[in-house]
């Protein structure tokens, strides 16, 4: 199987579980669990910047809906890059087979 079949697989996939994301417990992760026992989550500090904060895409009233808009646009966005860095690693090493 080629390498772009495969990046389309991994999409493709990424983008089903995006989609059944707001079925996923809404009990806190491990993490956010055990600061709460410890009594230190007020101590977290937010994030410098937020794309989508708290995975909601913004100005969508469902939430459901909203959550999967947001795991879709990160996902696109997140594999975008990727393939983005693995054109430009690849095409550097063509050239410097080339020479």
């Amino acid at each position: 199987m080629g390498n772009k079949k495969w990046w389309l697989i991994a999409l493709v996939f990424c983008l089903l579980l995006a989609t059944i994301s707001p079925l996923a417990s809404s009990s806190p992760d491990g993490l956010e669990k055990v600061a709460e026992d410890k009594g230190f989550i007020g101590a977290a500090g937010d994030a410098p910047f937020e794309i989508i904060a708290d995975y909601v895409f913004p100005g969508i009233e469902n939430e459901a809906v909203a959550t999967i808009l947001a795991g879709w646009i990160g996902t696109l966005l997140l594999f975008g890059i990727a393939y983005v860095i693995a054109w430009l690693v690849r095409s550097r090493g063509e050239k410097a087979a080339a020479r």
